[in-house]
């Protein structure tokens, strides 16, 4: 199974733009601003070339690993990869993995099962990691609930457009 790096590259753009507008002042950043006891000027005294590309990298990262996530196909190489022959496309299990992908390759790859991965990714995985760091933290659930809230839509998109992207 190929790796679809121009649909990974394109998700890679969503949490920028997602961002932009979730955080900006009219929608949650002013309530985010307030949560975190970040002032404009100390958003403005950053590096923003630096903080938008570690951004990007970043997300690309969390692009290559929604790509797993979101589509159920890329475990049967995993589970078969230790078999012999496997990597050889006219070997037993290289026949069966090409069986396999002509009548069950496209199963589940809709937008929709997608962003259904993303809100269970969000819930199971990145809220706890939030919420554990913000009490540590001693920040409020307001804050929590704002970046929550960001990610949920975020890894809903990507897990949608990675998924629906064949």
């Amino acid at each position: 199974m190929e790796t679809n790096w121009i649909a990974l590259l394109v998700a890679a753009v969503i949490p920028l733009v997602i961002g932009g507008l979730w955080y900006h002042p009219k929608v949650m950043g002013t309530a985010w601003m307030k949560a975190s006891g970040i002032t404009e000027e100390q958003i403005r005294s950053g590096n923003m070339a630096k903080i938008f590309g570690l951004t990007f990298l970043f997300s690309l990262m969390l692009a290559t690993f929604m790509n797993v996530w979101v589509i159920h196909q890329y475990a049967i190489p995993s589970v078969l990869m230790n078999e012999p022959g496997f990597g050889d496309p006219n070997s037993e299990v290289g026949l069966y993995i090409a069986d396999f992908m002509a009548r069950y390759g496209t199963n589940f790859r809709t937008f929709s099962h997608g962003a259904t991965h993303g809100v269970i990714a969000t819930l199971f995985f990145a809220f706890p990691l939030l919420a554990i760091n913000a009490q540590f933290e001693r920040r409020s659930w307001t804050y929590i609930l704002i970046h929550t809230g960001y990610w949920m839509i975020t890894l809903a998109l990507m897990g949608g457009l990675i998924c629906a992207w064949v």
